[in-house]
């Protein structure tokens, strides 16, 4: 009866008393005080906390009772009566030190809710009082210090949490930092003679900042805790700016140095070896249907796919990217330059380098570590001045170090002194001291791209690419021979430009398929504008000019001295080293691993993505050597004889300069760059691979129906390609709506578990994206046979996730492809006999092992028996018993020669080509239109 008159009275479910004394002020202060004497009282009467349990449970009470009344007040009107009893009578001190000396995580976890909130009520400046920021400092400081009771991460949380809310607090009112750090003057007896910026050279006073210390100790950590501790750092750097002396302090404190050496700590952590694999379930389409293995790991030899190794390479780059967070807060130039000259010295010099210089390609993974490792901080790292260091050292480029002119250059040399200190200590360590000098970046990559590894080439290239794209100034004269282009405006004219694209496509067209091709080219156009726009050297190219004719971008070139000057009009020398490499690579395409050939074709296409890189002369003709059929220029045009009007003269003066323009040049075998030579060379080793490969072309439309079918499995709607036709290619070298392909580009899309950022936002995408195998089936797994369906009937066109479960993924793969050959054949009306016959026989063409094709002065077909000959299929049934012995002996001495791979690995690296083919032709259509590189007129 009393719950029914409570709730037609409209009154609350709480005691009527408790209600009243919150209303009233005076009733909850005298509560507050009677929380606070028992509290004392209990206190004084136990001798010891941490043993005396139900005294423990009493005060943790109380100190919650005290908390829920202050914070209840401070969400009322005023007055605010517990508030200022708490000010007045400092009873945070004795809470201080009770939470101090309780050893009990409830006593010290309420004690730390207390002091949270006094400070969020923002009364009685409590954040300003010399007295409350002592006492909570102490009480901070001794709970999370070496001798204290190990706290709860949700503890740890709370602690750190109060840190970070005094230092936002700090960031808007920079006048309360007076209350948290003050410089304490020394004793000077041992300093006569000293500049007093250098007092304080080599010694670290905690007590002067203990807020800022234990912020240091967390910066490390991961999750929220990790989050605050790095935040509120930040913050503190970030107001050194509006603080002399705290600017000299952070100079001459050892923050510089717990940084850098906490770095290379976790860069320690990394695995000396390591190879690049993927889990069984979550392999890509691409990789699948090659011939790739599974490399071996061992305990020292890790596997990229590893969460563990996953887990450390996370957090080494999540402190990297803070490393540059802090250079992006940091308004000091003093403190600036102290983290720079510690990460050089004690990161870049003393880690970086030694493990790139010891890394060798003959002990199971370590060049393919440190590659790999290189690359992800080029990556990740976006902050001129981090860049410049790494590369400027790395790559062997000349010192440009003025003596500083600042009358404050002592904040810096005391911390530069001490940072040497440490590097002189470290060196002593190594017997032999090598030096950039001697043995450089460019040196690493070019011996790692001659190596007999695979994967060594293939993170090579991965690397290679990272410093073209992003960091196109440091390549240009140091991995790249270049030389300057004078000439201003376009070279090229029509014409010409007309005819490489005829080339470039009719290449594409020569390799064959049954698709579309019109919606595939539209993909490339779309990704090959995206990949040029977003290129940092186009930017002051494409950009709309100032007043005074130039663009310029502040805060995109390095305040270090030294840095490369600003780009101009270059192209690649033909003898240039790197593209000799590049090409010996690619002569041997059809036999490298899928994962070499995708970040070869990234690799070249990021030679020819810079502005200011001119194609001509090393990827296309030189237009200084054209030849022409029969030259017009000299010849005079009938029609203007006997004209005077000047306008009908200029006008047929114009005609003639565009008829002109368009004239098709003739190309000679001397004229033709060593580049377009190889690739014409690829297509005619395809045109001899289907010429001795029995169902050459069956066998290729259906590799790539089956990355339609890899591709289709999945509802993710991120469209990329699809590999282009004959058909429409033929008819039409216009644009159309885009279409989406089942494989990419390996340079950042064929490594998703090192979390390689995408190229580009273009549905071409050279994505990381994990790609995996149609859970229909039609994919097998041994030599990668598909279901021979129609393209025209495929479903939407939809990329291949990560999300798929492993069940799912397990019947994906599974090699099934015998049965659904079978199953396609009987729809089509083929008896099922022969249809398992013909599903039999593609299956044992795919899994024969083929090498290069022979030069053209050499007659060595591949061997292969006459499958129109009813003897070669070994009986009535279609069975192929006895194909494979038929020519083992040859197999095994072609081994010795050159390497052999599968026919089901070359269909696949046949349709990487000719995507490439198509990408090269989009991006010079495009670099044409976009930067003007051809002429008209």
């Amino acid at each position: 009866m009393d719950f029914w008159s409570r709730l037609i009275a409209g009154t609350s479910l709480a005691p009527g008393g408790n209600k009243a004394a919150s209303n009233n002020p005076e009733k909850r202060l005298a509560r507050f005080k009677r929380e606070y004497s028992q509290l004392l009282q209990v206190w004084r009467g136990t001798s010891n906390l941490a043993r005396d349990y139900e005294a423990a449970d009493s005060i943790r009470c109380s100190l919650q009772d005290l908390t829920t009344i202050l914070s209840d007040e401070s969400r009322r009107p005023l007055p605010h009566p517990c508030i200022i009893f708490s000010s007045s009578k400092q009873i945070y001190i004795p809470i201080g030190k009770i939470a101090t000396t309780s050893y009990n995580e409830g006593i010290i976890r309420e004690g730390v809710a207390f002091f949270a909130t006094l400070i969020d009520s923002e009364e009685e400046n409590f954040v300003e009082n010399d007295t409350f920021s002592k006492s909570l400092m102490n009480l901070l400081v001794r709970i999370t210090g070496a001798n204290s009771i190990r706290l709860s991460s949700d503890t740890e949380v709370e602690v750190v949490e109060l840190s970070f809310n005094i230092t936002t607090k700090i960031r808007l009112d920079p006048e309360i930092l007076p209350a948290w750090f003050t410089s304490q003057q020394r004793d000077g007896s041992r300093d006569d003679g000293q500049d007093a910026h250098e007092k304080f050279t080599g010694k670290t006073h905690k007590e002067d900042f203990p807020l800022f210390y234990l912020l240091i100790d967390y910066i490390h950590h991961e999750g929220r805790i990790g989050d605050f501790a790095r935040t509120g750092l930040l913050y503190i750097i970030e107001a050194a700016s509006n603080s002399v002396p705290l600017e000299q302090w952070i100079v001459e404190s050892d923050l510089a140095t717990l940084m850098a050496t906490g770095l290379g700590a976790l860069y320690s952590q990394l695995s000396r070896k390591l190879v690049i694999d993927f889990p069984p379930d979550e392999l890509p389409p691409i990789l699948a249907l090659s011939d790739y293995e599974h490399p071996v790991t061992t305990m020292e030899i890790v596997s990229s796919a590893s969460l563990d190794f996953q887990s450390h390479m996370d957090t080494f780059l999540s402190h990297l990217v803070f490393w540059q967070d802090v250079l992006n807060h940091c308004k000091s130039v003093e403190v600036k330059q102290t983290l720079l000259e510690h990460f050089q010295v004690i990161f870049l010099q003393q880690l970086l380098y030694p493990s790139l210089l010891e890394s060798s390609d003959h002990d199971g993974g370590s060049s393919v570590a440190v590659l790999t490792y290189l690359r992800r901080i080029l990556e990740s790292l976006d902050h001129p001045d981090m860049i410049h260091l790494i590369l400027h050292y790395l790559l062997a480029l000349p010192d440009s170090n003025p003596a500083p002119t600042s009358s404050r250059a002592s904040v810096s040399n005391a911390r530069k002194r001490k940072s040497m200190d440490l590097a002189t200590m470290m060196a002593t360590q190594i017997e032999v001291v090598s030096t950039p000098a001697l043995f450089n970046l460019v040196d690493l990559i070019q011996a790692s791209l001659q190596s007999q590894s695979q994967q060594t080439i293939s993170v090579t290239l991965q690397l290679l690419s990272v410093i073209l794209r992003r960091h196109h100034r440091y390549a240009v004269t140091t991995l790249l021979w270049t030389s300057q282009v004078l000439s201003e405006g376009p070279q090229r004219p029509i014409g010409a430009h007309e005819k490489e694209m005829d080339f470039l496509l009719g290449l594409a067209s020569d390799i064959g398929g049954d698709d579309n091709f019109d919606e595939v080219y539209e993909n490339h156009i779309r990704d090959s504008t995206s990949m040029l726009e977003s290129h940092p050297c186009s930017t002051s190219l494409i950009a709309p000019k100032s007043g005074g004719g130039t663009s310029k971008f502040p805060g995109s070139q390095a305040s270090i001295p030294g840095a490369p000057r600003d780009i101009r009009s270059h192209t690649l020398r033909p003898e240039d080293p790197m593209l000799k490499i590049l090409l010996g690579i690619l002569g041997t395409f059809f036999t490298n691993s899928v994962e070499t050939n995708l970040s070869l074709t990234g690799a070249f296409v990021d030679l020819a993505l810079c502005g200011f890189m001119r194609i001509d002369g090393w990827l296309l003709p030189d237009p200084s050597k054209y030849v022409y059929e029969e030259d017009e220029e000299d010849v005079e045009d009938p029609y203007v004889v006997g004209l005077t009007d000047p306008l009908e003269i200029e006008e047929k003066a114009q005609l003639r300069t565009l008829k002109k323009m368009r004239r098709t040049p003739k190309w000679s075998e001397s004229q033709i760059p060593a580049f377009l030579t190889k690739i014409q060379e690829l297509v005619d080793q395809i045109s001899a691979y289907r010429t001795d490969i029995p169902r050459f072309d069956e066998l290729l439309q259906q590799r790539r129906e089956a990355f339609q079918a890899a591709s289709s499995a999945t509802a993710t709607p991120i469209p990329i390609h699809q590999p282009p036709a004959r058909t429409s290619l033929e008819s039409s070298r216009s644009s159309s709506p885009p279409r989406k392909s089942g494989f990419d580009t390996l340079a950042q899309r064929i490594f998703p578990e090192l979390g390689t950022p995408s190229r580009s936002n273009s549905p071409r995408g050279r994505r990381s994206q994990d790609q995996q195998r149609s859970s229909s089936g039609a994919l097998s797994g041994g030599y990668g046979f598909a279901t021979p369906t129609s393209s025209r009937n495929q479903p939407p066109q939809l990329p291949i996730s990560s999300g798929t479960s492993s069940r799912e993924s397990s019947r994906a793969f599974s090699p099934s492809p015998l049965r659904d050959a079978e199953n396609t054949l009987r729809r089509q009306g083929v008896p099922a006999s022969q249809a398992a016959a013909f599903a039999a026989v593609d299956q044992s063409i795919l899994a024969r092992r083929v090498g290069l094709p022979p030069a053209k002065n050499e007659v060595t077909p591949i061997p292969f028996p006459n499958l129109r000959d009813p003897d070669a299929s070994g009986g009535k049934d279609g069975s192929v018993q006895g194909m494979d012995e038929v020519n083992v002996a040859g197999d095994a001495e072609r081994e010795e020669d050159q390497k052999l791979v599968t026919v089901s690995h070359v269909l696949t690296n046949v349709l990487v080509l000719q995507e490439f083919l198509l990408e090269l032709a989009a991006l010079v259509q495009v670099r044409a239109g976009l930067f003007g590189e051809v002429k008209f007129v």
